[in-house]
């Protein structure tokens, strides 16, 4: 489980966050929504460590995450970010191993047992057949899904993922998102499509401004009353088989200028 209680950040005399909550119970996805600039990946960098907040504090099964260290908190918690691996000349295999780090001593080697841990999490994300491949010439669903099997490489219980369907088309989008969805691990990552969220997260949190707006189920939030102040647009929200489809359109200009 993660932990936020009234978390605060500040880059410098600028409050990026304010008194923000958050909470992920075991096995359930969290999605971060909201406009640009509302703090989600802020927040997101403060729940594994990166940054320290100002105020607040933020737990990993109820164990203070700032008194963790970095080995013990990476065997805990997994994390992808939108930079990736970069472009270093390394195989999906390599790049994938390199999730067993944290259980590796000073100047360890790779045993077997690690090597099949790796194996076994490219299975798992359905890219065992990429094993030879050189990431950097990867698709970028498929460097995604590389990236998610080196987190499961960790075997950490608990994974964090900011703007995973970033630049993905809307196969990759959905088949990234489901294989998250399925994995059964404590989740939380940013999204900035809402009919995504809707779908396959459990949890949502809509911050605005810093502040939580709205939190609660994707049938909660997802409601234009809800939405049109947060994101200035007008919104459509519509009823299917399968849950909620969201469409959107400009205010009128009354209603945009009432809104700011």
């Amino acid at each position: 489980m993660i932990t936020a209680e009234d978390v605060s950040f500040a880059y410098a005399d600028t409050l990026v966050l304010d008194g923000v909550g958050v909470a992920a119970g075991p096995g359930h996805v969290i999605g971060l929504i909201g406009p640009n600039g509302s703090g989600k990946t802020t927040l997101l960098r403060t729940l594994y460590g990166a940054l320290s907040p100002r105020a607040g504090w933020i737990s990993l099964d109820d164990a203070p995450v700032s008194e963790l260290g970095a080995r013990e908190l990476a065997r805990r918690m997994a994390v992808v970010v939108q930079e990736g691996s970069g472009e270093l000349p390394l195989t999906v295999s390599e790049t994938v191993l390199l999730g067993r780090t944290p259980h590796l001593t000073a100047f360890q080697r790779h045993s077997r047992d690690d090597f099949r841990i790796a194996a076994a999490a490219l299975s798992r994300v359905g890219a065992r057949h990429l094993a030879d491949r050189v990431f950097s010439g990867l698709s970028g669903g498929e460097k995604q899904r590389v990236l998610i099997a080196r987190a499961l490489a960790q075997q950490a219980d608990h994974l964090l993922l900011d703007e995973p369907t970033n630049h993905l088309d809307i196969r990759y989008q959905h088949e990234v998102l489901q294989l998250v969805s399925q994995l059964g691990v404590t989740t939380i990552l940013v999204l900035h499509d809402l009919n995504l969220a809707a779908r396959y997260c459990h949890q949502l949190v809509l911050l605005d401004g810093g502040r939580v707006a709205a939190a609660g189920t994707p049938d909660d939030v997802l409601h234009p009353d809800v939405l049109e102040p947060v994101y200035r647009i007008g919104v459509q929200r519509i009823g299917t088989d399968d849950g909620v489809q969201l469409l959107f359109h400009p205010l009128p200009p009354s209603s945009a200028a009432e809104s700011s």
